[in-house]
């Protein structure tokens, strides 16, 4: 049995890992894996992993010890411990930390079976992974401030200078890098880089997307770009952060229609390759997505037959831009926001 203790890189969230059935939870600084336990690095969030885990442990009988992190940072962590990583299975919120690892060729074929539990545009033709959720990009907008006849048409409006001061986002996170980096693969470098410029001039730069939804809803601003799940599980509660707010879906292909997938993917040099291809095949199966469904994330289920939340307007209706989301360039976002003095 191979590596089984190392140091957390810095910029991973949490406190090291989550231990089910047996597993402990680590320190921030050392995190030791449990030999009898799948390991599973997620980046997904906590409230639909540990679900899944504890699904798939009572189904199997398989102990899940999950680490938990960021998109970003968890991705780079694979590839620097490369064949040394004790990651059996990889999980994402977005595609580009998993096309990242695939590059670095750190990815096994997905089973055929479970590739074909998921639709043809849910699976690279690489089969180096699978998606196992979707959310999709919107604008969310307070309803005293703006007018639905006055919301912008497409995203790429917000870089004129009437929006100055008026919207928000989360540039610094991957979920927003995500959405650029669909932009920059539907609209082309120029547009995308003028778009930022606009971005640098009008936007405000908040936290996360729950800040840029709060921020909305206390009327410090017209609108704000995020993803919709956080609006939908907030208007499924107490409504306090959205209240006073409602969505905009652009639709009509356009660059804010971007629809992110997440991925999972089974580590080269996993330890346990029959598991981690069980694990991945169980979360993209109807048992596994319907666990999504009734977790309450209020992402998108992406297996076949199995209907998402019903107050969620269907995947098939946000008439997404045709983006290849296999091919997202996330480092080239990252240089582009950089030059553009956002990050």
């Amino acid at each position: 049995m191979r590596r089984r203790q190392f140091l957390t890189a810095v910029g991973f969230a949490g406190a090291g890992g989550l231990g089910l059935f047996g597993c402990r939870a680590s320190s921030a600084e050392e995190f030791t894996a449990d030999p009898q336990a799948l390991q599973v690095y997620s980046a997904q969030h906590q409230n639909l992993t540990k679900p899944w885990a504890e699904a798939f442990t009572a189904a199997t009988g398989i102990p899940v010890q999950i680490r938990q992190g960021q998109d970003a940072s968890m991705g780079h962590q694979i590839v620097a411990e490369g064949d040394s990583s004790p990651a059996d299975v990889f999980l994402t919120e977005n595609s580009p930390a998993m096309t990242l690892v695939e590059r670095a060729g750190l990815l096994a074929e997905v089973d055929p079976t479970t590739r074909r539990q998921v639709p043809k545009d849910a699976a690279p033709s690489s089969n180096a992974w699978i998606s196992i959720a979707a959310r999709s990009t919107v604008l969310v907008y307070n309803t005293a401030r703006l007018a639905r006849s006055d919301v912008p048409g497409s995203l790429m409006d917000l870089a004129k200078p009437e929006w100055q001061d008026r919207w928000g986002c989360a540039a610094g996170g991957a979920d927003f890098q995500s959405i650029v980096a669909g932009m920059l693969a539907d609209q082309g470098e120029p547009a995308t880089a003028e778009w930022l410029t606009g971005l640098k001039a009008n936007a405000r730069i908040l936290q996360n997307n729950i800040a840029t939804m709060k921020s909305v809803n206390a009327g410090e601003m017209d609108c704000g770009v995020i993803f919709h799940y956080y609006w939908y599980r907030d208007q499924a509660g107490t409504k306090e952060g959205s209240g006073n707010t409602a969505l905009h879906y652009f639709r009509n292909s356009d660059p804010g229609a971007f629809v992110s997938l997440s991925g999972g993917g089974v580590l080269a040099s996993a330890d346990k390759p029959a598991e981690a291809q069980q694990f991945l095949k169980f979360i993209t199966s109807p048992e596994g997505q319907k666990v999504l469904v009734e977790s309450q994330s209020m992402e998108y289920a992406v297996g076949t037959g199995v209907t998402s939340d019903p107050a969620l307007p269907p995947l098939t209706s946000l008439e997404a831009p045709p983006v290849d989301p296999f091919t997202l360039n996330s480092e080239k976002v990252i240089q582009m926001m950089t030059d553009a003095g956002i990050l």
